[in-house]
């Protein structure tokens, strides 16, 4: 029977707290796996870091599964969790040999530790390969040693998940089958919430890194906006730039009609309902920042998940997407811009439809991807 497998840094919502897994990286997983099970499709989970409790399988889901693999007991100084790393991927590597043959379809996460592995699997065993793909970690560290091995596994691939149309066109040089996915495509239901003062809210919710830019920009806009809106700075960063924030917060409510607030880190139903209470959501960033030309902004989706509209820095990523007629766009990275943009915001249009769409149309695209013969 021929089976589909999906191999990344994955673990059960359950045991994700210190299991070293990316979240981000495992929430989107978390929602192929659901795309793929909707096609009536059972997947079997394959990760490196998920280690042995005695059993050889941890169900996901009533059509999925995760494998596990044994580890190094009392793995306490850092010489034996090295070893026990190494350990586990070699099971790994053992159990996708034995295991996956001609005819199945593995979904990969890309990685550069099983890069050169994959395209050696492939070759040996003849199985369909689908990369997913998020960037090229090449391109962000400059080690060619990395090139080289992305290179092997990219080549190697069958068809590809990308997050964006611009690494397809990087990427696809042989045009080969592909779907594109931006993030989670997730709606939420409306929880009724708002602040109930006749004032537009306006929400920048994400990181303070300083080289991104994002909330410093949301907090300059509120002296080009009048007493009719507020600003709300909801995330997170280092002490150093959250600091930064703050005091420029401080300052722009002594001069400003617009009042802005800092609102915490908030996760979970709190920011789910904080952005519910607001109408306009910000993706403010610095344009010129290398990662725009092929990492899409996923605070997007969490703002048009929630029924927010959104007003974003014009960039390519963007530009060439399925969402980008619902923008609304600055196209000069000033506050004066920015604030345009915010009042020139039409309210006429429901911003999760939008999402309904993409995610019934992925459903779709990951079906043809996998195959009718699955």
């Amino acid at each position: 029977m021929k089976k589909v497998y999906y191999l990344g840094y994955y673990e059960t919502q359950e045991n994700r707290e210190n299991s070293g897994v990316v979240l981000a990286a495992v929430n989107k997983m978390d929602y192929i796996i659901e795309a793929i099970e909707k096609n009536n499709i059972f997947i079997e989970v394959i990760s490196p870091a998920v280690k042995d409790i005695g059993k050889n399988y941890r169900k996901i889901t009533e059509k999925s599964q995760l494998k596990l693999f044994r580890q190094i007991p009392f793995c306490k100084n850092k010489i034996l969790k090295i070893i026990n790393r190494y350990f586990i991927r070699f099971q790994m590597y053992l159990y996708i040999l034995r295991s996956i043959g001609k005819g199945d379809t593995l979904i990969a996460y890309h990685a550069v530790p099983y890069a050169e592995f994959l395209a050696f699997a492939r070759k040996i065993k003849k199985f369909k390969l689908i990369l997913e793909l998020e960037e090229i970690y090449a391109d962000v560290n400059g080690k060619e040693t990395d090139r080289k091995k992305e290179n092997k596994v990219i080549k190697s691939a069958d068809a590809y998940i990308f997050p964006t149309e611009l690494l397809n066109k990087k990427i696809n040089e042989s045009d080969k089958p592909y779907c594109i996915i931006y993030g989670t495509y997730h709606t939420e239901k409306e929880r009724n919430c708002c602040f109930n003062d006749d004032k537009i809210h306006v929400v920048y919710a994400g990181t303070f890194d300083v080289r991104k830019g994002g909330a410093a920009a949301a907090v300059a806009i509120a002296e080009y906006l009048n007493e009719k809106y507020r600003v709300h700075i909801i995330g997170f960063g280092k002490p150093s730039d959250k600091e930064k924030i703050l005091s420029e917060i401080e300052r722009v409510n002594k001069i400003s009609e617009c009042k802005v607030s800092f609102d915490g880190c908030l996760s979970g139903e709190s920011y789910i309902n904080f952005l519910q209470s607001c109408d306009i959501g910000l993706s403010t960033q610095n344009p010129d920042a290398e990662f725009n030309n092929t990492s899409f902004p996923s605070k997007i989706l969490s703002y048009m998940a929630n029924g927010l509209q959104v007003v974003s820095v014009s960039i390519p990523a963007i530009n060439v997407s399925a969402i980008d007629e619902y923008m609304n766009y600055y196209y000069e990275q000033t506050p004066q811009k920015v604030a345009e943009a915010i009042k020139n915001v039409k309210f006429d249009f429901d911003s999760r439809k939008v999402i309904e769409i993409l995610d019934e149309k992925f459903t779709k695209d990951i079906k043809n991807l996998l195959g009718e013969e699955i």
